[in-house]
């Protein structure tokens, strides 16, 4: 019953995934799409008006007159992803965690990324780099990305550490991406120290900013005085969940961070995201790139 179940989940993400690749070739993202000048053609002799940065030197010296270097338009889209799957993505509601439905946004990114035949790579973590992998094309690399994500959900194979890297994982991306790409960025943004390497990463390539947000963030169930266990700190601290005092702190301390994130990533050129896990992925990634088309 349960392969049954996958396998038609599987399909109806394999079928958005086709219209939602269709929106991110026509999107404001398109630009991704002109040549970027990184593979060399060949030489041509140089013509009043040419860039003189681009003549090749060499060959000048040896012809005894100035020649253009020419490059072949690299029109294939890059796809990165940057996946947080840190303990403070295990919250949720309503029986499914940030981390599940940040899975499965990645995983419809991917597929729609293996239909644009463009390049994908990825860099997962949560208090250490996980996985990480250059950019490739083809469909034998996008699917061994969706076998890596598969496995962060195999207890055998993976081993959770507490924390968050955020910050080292946008870091990471920047050093392995050598040509503009469309990144992906989806966490929770509960970390420390992550700002300066995403305006860094912004300035070089389109980033989307996937925020995970579920209803606790902002509203906690009156359930009287309890003790939470931060997973990551190891601390224990004791909330009185029915004060309003304290329900109105817990409101504003969350639209404080998200005001704080929303503000910094238009700064900087990034584009923000909310996914709730009220949400279906493919209902959000869909309507955010048929927006991006209308603008």
């Amino acid at each position: 019953m349960e392969k049954e179940k996958l396998s038609r989940r599987a399909a109806r993400l394999k079928f958005s995934s086709i219209f939602l690749s269709e929106n991110m070739r026509n999107g404001n993202f398109k630009s991704l799409y002109r040549g970027q000048g990184i593979e060399f053609s060949d030489v041509r002799d140089y013509l009043p008006g040419d860039n003189v940065r681009a003549i090749d030197w060499n060959v000048t010296a040896k012809m005894g007159r100035p020649f253009i270097k020419q490059y072949e338009e690299d029109k294939e889209l890059s796809i990165f992803i940057i996946l947080d799957d840190s303990v403070s993505m295990e919250s949720g509601s309503r029986g499914k965690s940030k981390t599940q439905t940040a899975r499965e946004a990645a995983a419809l990114i991917l597929l729609a990324a293996e239909k644009n035949a463009g390049s994908t790579g990825a860099v997962f973590f949560d208090g250490a780099i996980k996985f990480s992998c250059h950019p490739k094309p083809g469909r034998e690399h996008a699917m061994m990305i969706l076998s890596k994500l598969d496995k962060l959900d195999s207890a055998e194979e993976y081993v959770r550490t507490n924390g968050s890297v955020l910050g080292n994982a946008i870091k990471g991306a920047g050093k392995i991406l050598r040509k503009r790409s469309l990144v992906f960025l989806i966490s929770d943004f509960r970390a420390a120290g992550w700002e300066k390497p995403f305006a860094q990463l912004s300035q070089k390539h389109d980033v989307i900013a996937v925020r995970m947000t579920d209803s606790t963030d902002s509203e906690l169930p009156e359930i009287g005085t309890v003790p939470f266990f931060d997973s990551e700190s190891k601390k224990t601290q004791v909330f009185p969940t029915s004060s309003k005092k304290f329900k109105m702190a817990w409101f504003e301390d969350n639209r404080a961070r998200t005001d704080y994130w929303r503000d910094y990533c238009s700064k900087h050129g990034a584009h923000p995201l909310t996914l709730s896990t009220a949400e279906d992925p493919v209902t959000v990634l869909t309507k955010f790139f048929s927006q991006q088309v209308r603008k």
